[in-house]
């Protein structure tokens, strides 16, 4: 049997994957007896961890929202500042840890009392985003992300309204399964209780999400995973450019310019390394002639294309 912290952290993880966790499959997944369960909850709660719980025969447990957020993890500030960054990360300012983002987001969501969810709400109203426009094409409130996360997680019936790719509109209840993060745009995989298939719903075209409060046994995918199925039914979707290119400039210089949109790499004290993912080679274009400094492009050859098309544009304007 594990000593007392570590099952104490283990129960804490367990409380955190699932909205409630009847008794007796909780003590089975520690290997303790209910008896040994309850003191450890008693332990959570004495670190300030409001754990609720159901009393009788199908009794059962929840971490739950508190007065305050439990102590030894983060304080108030620090909770805003998390939920603030994983808002802008969610929105896609940070290629590749959108949906990891969420999960966090969602956990924060959970015991973050209300009025550190007004602060976070205020300071996300009132912060105006740096940069040439909004990295994600198709805005996306985190909040509507951070329910359907949270339903996914809960295996939680959900309704909203959804407009189809011709403006008609419907009403829907699915089995949400997975969010999925392609081509700058948010899906929400689901089994659809109407149509009774599967169903990837874009995310920036679902209104007013709220769970039926009823719990589902998940069903098995019709994929490999929920990227795929998404990627299958959407014949259309750009498949992402993969650019890098060598530039004749210190790192940290390149990263205070466009670090927000690449990953920049130390060559050397005069040279880096950048890479960037879009599905469109023109944002790539604009942040490397962006720098004032010399660059080669390494990959694709779409790139060198892209370039010797600008600067014909742009000798003949002069020219002109």
């Amino acid at each position: 049997m594990a000593n007392t912290s570590t099952r104490t952290l283990r129960l804490l993880s367990l409380l955190q994957t699932h909205r409630y966790w009847p008794g007796t499959e909780l003590a089975d997944r520690l290997g303790v007896s209910v008896r040994t369960l309850r003191r450890d909850v008693d332990r959570l709660r004495e670190l300030g961890y409001p754990v609720e719980a159901q009393r009788g025969v199908d009794g059962g447990y929840q971490l739950a929202a508190g007065a305050a957020l439990p102590p030894l993890v983060i304080d108030d500030d620090e909770a805003v500042a998390l939920a603030v960054g994983m808002h802008t990360a969610a929105e896609g300012a940070v290629e590749g840890i959108a949906e990891s983002s969420i999960r966090v987001l969602a956990k924060v969501a959970q015991v973050m009392p209300a009025r550190l969810r007004h602060r976070v709400e205020a300071l996300r109203a009132m912060t105006v985003p740096a940069g040439w426009g909004s990295p994600d094409r198709a805005g996306v409130d985190p909040g509507v992300l951070t329910t359907l996360a949270l339903a996914c997680r809960d295996s939680e019936r959900l309704r909203f309204g959804y407009a189809a790719a011709d403006g008609r509109r419907t009403d829907r209840e699915v089995e949400p399964h997975r969010l999925v993060r392609l081509a700058r745009r948010w899906y929400l995989v689901a089994y659809d209780l109407t149509r009774q298939d599967w169903r990837s719903f874009r995310v920036d075209r679902l209104t007013a999400p709220d769970g039926t409060g009823t719990p589902f046994r998940p069903r098995a995918l019709p994929a490999a995973d929920a990227a795929e199925f998404v990627r299958a039914g959407i014949g259309n979707l750009p498949r992402p450019y993969r650019v890098t290119a060598l530039v004749n400039a210190p790192a940290a210089t390149v990263r205070e310019r466009i670090g927000r949109w690449s990953t920049v790499e130390e060559v050397d004290a005069e040279h880096c390394r950048v890479r960037m993912t879009s599905d469109s080679l023109d944002w790539p274009t604009l942040a490397l002639g962006s720098l004032g400094a010399e660059f080669r492009v390494l990959e694709p050859a779409e790139m060198v294309d892209q370039l010797r098309d600008w600067a014909a544009r742009f000798d003949r304007a002069v020219r002109d």
